[in-house]
């Protein structure tokens, strides 16, 4: 049988341009409304807090940029224990949501069945209001004299965590653990979605492989579920722990002044003190310890592969 082979295409005769292929500007165009959004709200912002963070003055006098970099050394100096505890509960509430999220994830992508949506809705249902309402409503749950608090003493849970001194005898609220339970709710969610999102992703004959070779279960999940959901596990940890270092609500609504977290420094420099230098210093001291923290991170965890 005879074949037919397309001809090659003519090359174009000398001295004429090459045809122009249109919408090559397309992708351009496209890209253009995302980046104006980016260069408006957060590239002219991040340079005028640059700015402000060198100023001097005073808000009656006005702020002039007298490139004053100790305005850096000095809000790092006096602040610097908000800054490790803002890491130290953002870390202990990342841990928690993933060790109450990744079970749950696991749940949802391979034992769920019919139920998968109605979880997948009460795994959101917190965002139905509004961050604010739900924290408020842990002053409520952990209140002295609680259901909550009264089950822990009776578990001598109090006792143990009196010890660590993240609560004071038998009071929850105004100590870190209610700060710290604060977080790990609010920002639970977003450690099951991208674990679920990951966790699904699994092709299930890798699993029914491993019980071929006769592997045990927790051999099967060391081995081929847990290193597949890494991408999850880094995603979920991210999102869950630069929110939270920030974060102000919670250590302001369930802490004391024993409890404020950096995030609480800035809010009270930039509205109450109105000291914007060096509120402006401690926003970009903030930015690049979690930037640090987060490549150190990433490089790692060995997967840059992110859900």
């Amino acid at each position: 049988m005879a074949t037919v082979t397309e001809a090659p295409p003519l090359a174009p005769a000398p001295g004429t341009k090459p045809p122009r292929r249109r919408g090559r500007w397309t992708p351009y165009l496209l890209l253009l409304p995302g980046l104006l959004w980016l260069l408006v709200f957060f590239v002219l912002p991040v340079i005028y807090q640059a700015s402000t963070s060198v100023q001097t003055g005073s808000l009656e006098e006005g702020y002039e940029v007298t490139w004053h970099f100790a305005t850096y050394w000095d809000a790092l100096s006096e602040y610097w224990p908000q800054f490790v505890r803002s890491v130290l509960y953002a870390a202990s509430a990342t841990v928690l949501c993933l060790l109450l999220g990744y079970p749950l994830a696991y749940l949802i992508a391979f034992r769920a069945g019919r139920w998968r949506n109605l979880i997948m809705i009460l795994v959101i249902a917190p965002f139905f209001t509004s961050f604010l309402i739900r924290t408020l409503a842990w002053k409520t749950i952990l209140a002295d004299g609680g259901p909550v608090v009264g089950a822990l003493d009776a578990l001598h849970v109090l006792d143990v965590t009196a010890w660590l001194g993240w609560t004071a005898g038998d009071r929850v609220l105004a100590t870190p653990l209610a700060v710290v339970c604060g977080l790990t709710y609010n920002f639970l969610p977003f450690m099951i979605l991208p674990l679920y999102t990951s966790l699904e992703r699994i092709d299930p004959r890798l699993h029914e492989a491993a019980n071929d070779l006769y592997a045990r279960p927790s051999t099967t999940f060391r081995k081929v579920t847990f290193p597949l959901s890494m991408p999850g596990v880094v995603s979920g940890t991210l999102l869950t722990f630069i929110p939270a270092t920030g974060d102000y609500i919670n250590a302001d609504l369930l802490g004391s002044t024993d409890t404020r977290m950096v995030g609480n420094v800035i809010q009270s420099q930039f509205l109450r003190i109105l000291d914007y230098p060096t509120a402006a210093a401690l926003s970009f001291i903030l930015m690049a310890a979690i930037l640090f923290m987060v490549t150190f991170y990433i490089r790692r965890s060995g997967t840059e592969d992110l859900v």
